[in-house]
């Protein structure tokens, strides 16, 4: 099995939900896991060759997601 690729987000907690849910429904695209929920830090897994669909995605949906104060 290949390891995955790994990335710490700071997003918005209340949007955690939105974020896994994407993920999710693009075929299991990335595996996102709460770190410090309080303050929105999460950890996305993924293979690496998704990058540049998790990158695209990411990128797409920012503004949705991001925390206000960090």
């Amino acid at each position: 099995m290949e390891s995955l690729e790994q990335i710490f987000l700071i997003i918005s907690p209340k949007k955690f939900h939105i974020l896994k849910f994407l993920l999710e429904g693009y075929d299991n695209l990335g595996i996102i896991s709460s770190y410090q929920n309080e303050r929105g830090i999460v950890l996305l897994r993924y293979n690496k060759n998704s990058a540049q669909d998790i990158f695209g995605l990411l990128s797409s949906i920012a503004t949705d997601i991001q925390a206000i104060n960090i």
